[in-house]
């Protein structure tokens, strides 16, 4: 019997003592779906009702969707593989012993093994598709299950299935005695004990000791819960140690165990994922998430000692090391940015407090006013392979409304990892300042995941200013040249500035189009220490590469090696790994701090989408373990995406960097991005305008060449002689103070004045 006609779920009688006990007897033949789900809405056995049955399973791309057995019991919901038999049966490996499929003949092997993926209600969701009436996804804190089943009907039935044990389980919460919902109080003993005619005095005594009794209560409560938490993971290393081979669906089960007795102590567990939705605005979570790893896939997690510091604030002081700011990380989930600042990790790390302003930022784009065209990539660059496209004229319908100027400033979304790194080189803690340094080289990359649309190349002369008082910094970038196309920018933060000038090449092979970046990026310090990194132009590189233009899922991939030299103790090596068709774990960035006699300090692993990990000393991660060594700790990790995502795919610090206010647009150049009139019809989704906008600009483009050969000298950027790399001069902000921009072009204007331009010199 092949998988696919199996039927995909089947009851398992209420009165069954066990999933895998014994054979079960199949439920009548035409037993609808409604039925089926009917049978776990018993009201005397609901604690015991159980549902199987076979589900369609997305894996990876190289894979697809495999069937598997599915069976919910116990607001449990596990699952195990089913392989072919030469016997022409099907077997279900680690599944239900004895267990029929409805409709069939065919024979179950009694494999009697364990599941080889569990999932705990009590700290998942779930939710339709939209777009697919087959489809729906399980979210669990360490994995998405993307599943499909046979007919839209059977989707009913699970769903249904799924609803009903979420509801025993929200009843049996209600039921079961929480000491955080308990508001404790002595005044009844205080009154009891007045009328008896006891003192004030006794009476604190008697309080006391009760407050002593609960508190030494709770301290037992939590070293229990710390034992079997160690009890899990010295019996899970202690395997390790004894040869056992653990395979990847015993760590995941390792770690769905581990998340829900933190669940079951955590006061805050209830929130997240606790509710059912059968509706969503689109399919994005679905499309997003489908490329990621399956549980089957190599798991990637850490034991990390994650300590977040209070966030009902934005101050950047950094005191670690109780471990009940753990849970307190969570909550920095909703702030905004400059509440990163207060995520310092590992040690005690005392700074001067700082309190940065709130800044209402825009939270979303405006609504397109027209239906977008759909235009073929491969009709407009068919006859460009092997061609840098930075020269190749490509519709509106393949930008992003961002300039390449705008671009740049992403690399500060993560500015905070930088404060953290000046407050730790004042404490004398150099290894963890290029630790933090480290992780925002890598932090710039992670702006690059979903986003498979054009930046607008900027005009010779467009400037573009960033002012983030609630982060800090003070960005400014410049386009200095024309052939090449070379941008540079400038940044000041808290103890630190950071500047860099970038060209990029770019490549288009076909199927795939290649992009080498080539530039130097300085951070300096106010103490003098500066580190370099590249962008250097050469074969060290980190190259991104835009893959399946033609066909298939387009995706970008960053491969190659970054260097970070510092001028005093330490230099670090990061390495990009490339990630292949069958990638079990893609997007993978491991390296290490070397210190000035070529000893390896500490290690650092992670993805440059996700999150950066460091442990110290000389124990490098193994290549095929995903466990971390003891004692890692977490650099930093990327933020939520919005609450509403665009095609564009654009984080929330990129929604914002187009935002003009009436206030803000008193005081811009004429030269800034944001005045840019095609990339603002394209914002607003009015595509007809921005491309006769962007076709109109594109001709001022080519008279600007004239005016490079004339002497054309950047405004506010300067090239250094003996480094070759461009640097700020100074004078913007200063201009912008008195609104003076005497002498700056009117870049986007319908004229081009060459006097006009010159004068900027």
């Amino acid at each position: 019997m092949k998988a696919k006609a199996m039927h995909p779920l089947c009851c398992i009688s209420l009165d069954c003592p066990g999933i895998g006990a014994g054979d079960l007897s199949p439920p009548p033949p035409d037993l609808d779906a409604v039925t089926l789900a009917s049978l776990v809405h018993g009201s005397s056995s609901e604690d015991d009702a159980a549902v199987a049955g076979v589900l369609y399973k997305w894996t990876n791309y190289g894979r697809g969707w495999r069937p598997r057995w599915f069976s919910l019991r116990n607001g449990v919901f596990s699952y195990s593989k089913i392989r072919r038999r030469e016997d022409d049966g099907d077997e279900i490996t680690g599944g239900i012993n004895g267990a029929r499929l409805i409709g069939n003949a065919a024979r179950v092997a009694r494999a009697g093994g364990r599941p080889v993926g569990i999932v705990y209600l009590k700290i998942s969701s779930f939710r339709e598709s939209k777009s697919d009436d087959r489809r729906f996804y399980i979210f669990s804190p360490t994995k998405t299950l993307h599943l499909k089943t046979e007919s839209k009907k059977d989707r009913v039935a699970w769903i249904e299935a799924l609803v009903s044990a979420r509801r025993v389980i929200s009843l049996n919460d209600k039921l079961t005695f929480s000491h955080n919902d308990i508001a404790f109080s002595t005044e009844k003993l205080r009154d009891r004990m007045r009328a008896e005619g006891l003192g004030e005095e006794l009476i604190k005594d008697c309080e006391q000791i009760m407050i002593s009794e609960l508190s030494e209560y709770h301290r037992q409560l939590k070293v229990q819960y710390e034992e079997h938490i160690t009890l899990l993971k010295s019996t899970y290393d202690s395997q390790l140690e004894e040869g056992v081979t653990v395979d990847d669906e015993s760590r995941a089960i390792h770690e769905s165990q581990l998340q829900l007795m933190k669940h079951e102590f955590s006061s805050s567990g209830h929130g997240k994922f606790s509710e059912y939705s059968t509706t969503e605005s689109s399919d994005d979570v679905g499309k997003r998430d489908l490329d990621e790893l399956s549980d089957e896939d190599e798991p990637y997690f850490f034991d990390t000692e994650e300590l977040f510091n209070d966030c009902n604030g934005t101050s950047s002081s950094m005191i670690l090391g109780s471990e009940d700011n753990n849970s307190k990380g969570w909550a920095c989930e909703n702030h905004d940015h400059s509440a990163d600042a207060a995520n310092m990790h590992t040690g005690t790390v005392q700074s001067d407090h700082v309190t940065y302003p709130h800044i209402q930022r825009r939270k979303r784009l405006p609504e397109p006013t027209e239906k977008e065209k759909y235009v073929s990539l491969w009709s407009v660059i068919k006859d460009n392979v092997g061609k840098d496209l930075t020269r190749v004229c490509l519709p509106v319908y393949f930008n992003e409304p961002l300039s390449s100027l705008q671009k740049c400033c992403e690399e500060m979304e993560y500015s905070y990892l930088l404060d953290r790194a000046y407050e730790y080189g004042k404490m004398g803690n150099s290894l963890m300042r290029i630790l933090n340094v480290a992780a925002f080289a890598v932090s710039g990359y992670a702006s690059c995941d979903g986003r498979l649309c054009k930046p607008f190349n900027p005009l010779l002369g467009e400037t573009y200013e960033a002012d983030y008082p609630e982060k800090g910094i003070r960005f400014f970038s410049e386009k200095v040249s024309h052939h090449p196309m070379l941008i540079a920018c400038h940044c000041e933060g808290k103890g630190w500035k950071f500047w860099g000038d970038s060209n990029l090449r770019s490549k288009f092979w076909g199927r795939s189009i290649q992009l080498d970046p080539v530039g130097t990026l300085t951070l300096e310090f106010d103490d003098g220490e500066v580190f370099q990194w590249n962008k250097f132009p050469d074969p060290s590189q980190v190259t991104t590469t835009i893959y399946n233009l033609i066909l298939g899922k387009v995706y970008c991939d960053h491969h190659g090696t970054m260097n970070i030299r510092g001028n005093s103790q330490y230099s670090c090596k990061l390495k990009f790994k490339e990630q292949s068709l069958l990638d079990r774990n893609p997007r993978q960035v491991q390296g290490f701090v070397e210190d000035c006699e070529g000893a390896k300090v500490a290690a650092l692993r992670g993805k440059w989408d996700d999150s950066m990990y460091y442990t110290e000393g000389d124990a490098m991660f193994r290549t095929n373990d995903s466990r971390s060594p003891e004692n890692t700790s977490l650099l930093w990790r990327r933020s939520k995406p919005p609450d509403n995502p665009t095609r564009y795919n654009l984080s929330s610090f990129a929604i914002t960097l187009n935002e003009l206010t009436p206030e803000l647009q008193e005081k811009l150049p004429p030269t800034d991005s944001r005045l840019r009139p095609d990339q603002r019809h394209l914002e607003n989704g009015e595509y007809e305008k921005a491309n006769a906008e962007k076709q109109r600009l594109e001709r001022r483009q080519r008279m600007s060449r004239k005016l490079q050969q004339d002497g054309w000298k950047p405004r506010w950027f300067q090239m250094d002689s003996e480094t070759g790399t461009y640097r700020y001069v100074g004078g913007y902000w200063e201009a912008r103070e008195k609104m003076n921009w005497d002498g700056c072009p009117h870049i986007f204007s319908e004229t081009l004045v060459d006097n006009n331009v010159t004068s900027c010199s």
